[in-house]
């Protein structure tokens, strides 16, 4: 099986490699991941071999080439490409076994919705998207309950004891974020401990946050592995995150959380008991594929409307 990035997308094939060891019990079921990313799925039981693409050591088409021809030497009977953009199709294609692939959505939203000539609606959600393929293996959907592993040492490691809030105010994309001041807001409005999560590069960024909500909060950004953010996460009365990777590592823990959606369609996702969905349904939305680095709209109403009062109030309801 391959998918090489991002946290969130690794993190949803998860279900997927359940149903599929469920389905072959006895078969041996490799995973490859870039790996930068291996820590998204380091542990998962449903694996043999975690396979790891160090980018940095192949690059451009002949560093896939070569990649892929090294893999061949396992002699796979069968690749499912859960990636299924370039890299992972030149590297499936010199395996010369059979390829089962996904298809993320209409080939017409690809190009219509990056040109703003239509809203943005998947056809399904990712996880149902990815079970297709696999229909041929007499493999398919049963539920969207995604898992993400950690050791007892990765929580040792975070040292952070009694109740506490995490938030993770990052997200790949701009309009994929809920605003800064908005996170400290709300932090303020919490009333308990919080502690905010994310990459080492966002720690300046995040300390603003920080600021705002006062000598409660830590900035853990950087200073956790994705394994220990795990741990955190799995210890927090709740966390609040923007639409990225800590969202579906919350899932995988089983905490509460709550989701703030803008420009992207949050009908990508299943949601249980556990899962709050923070969303204004506006006309101009969802908007984006993946979320752009400013509103088309130039309002940007989607996340300025979902004030912090109206998200603590949601949040004092669950």
């Amino acid at each position: 099986m391959i998918r090489l990035s991002s946290i969130g997308d690794i993190i949803l094939t998860t279900p997927v490699l359940e149903a599929l060891r469920s389905r072959y019990p006895d078969a041996q079921i490799d995973f490859l991941v870039m790996d930068r990313f291996k820590d998204a799925m380091q542990g998962v039981p449903w694996i043999d071999n975690l396979i790891l693409f160090p980018k940095a050591s192949y690059k451009g088409l002949h560093g896939l080439i070569r990649f892929g021809k090294q893999l061949s030497q396992t002699h796979y009977d069968v690749v499912i490409d859960l990636h299924a953009k370039i890299r992972s199709i030149i590297i499936a294609r010199q395996l010369k076994t059979r390829v089962l692939r996904y298809r993320k959505r209409a080939w017409w939203k690809s190009i219509l919705v990056p040109l703003r000539l239509t809203t943005y609606h998947v056809d399904d959600t990712i996880v149902r998207n990815y079970f297709r393929p696999l229909s041929k293996l007499d493999v398919y959907y049963t539920r969207e309950k995604l898992y993400f592993h950690f050791e007892p040492s990765d929580l040792e490691a975070v040292q952070i004891t009694g109740d506490f809030v995490v938030l993770a105010p990052g997200a790949a994309n701009q309009t994929k974020k809920w605003l800064p001041e908005y996170f400290g807001r709300l932090g303020h409005l919490i009333q308990k401990p919080v502690v905010i999560v994310g990459g080492k590069e966002e720690f300046e960024a995040f300390e603003e946050i920080r600021r705002i909500i006062g000598s409660s909060c830590k900035n853990m950004a950087g200073k956790l592995s994705l394994k220990e953010s795990g741990a955190l996460i799995s210890r927090a009365q709740y966390v609040v995150t923007n639409d990225s990777g800590p969202f579906h590592i919350a899932r995988g823990v089983n905490s509460k959380v709550f989701v703030i959606f803008g420009p992207t369609d949050p009908k990508m996702f299943t949601y249980d008991d556990n899962t709050v969905l923070l969303y204004n349904d506006l006309d101009c939305s969802p908007c984006s594929l993946h979320g752009d680095e400013k509103c088309p709209q130039g309002h940007f109403r989607c996340m300025k409307e979902l004030t912090p009062e109206k998200v603590f109030a949601k949040i004092s309801e669950a």
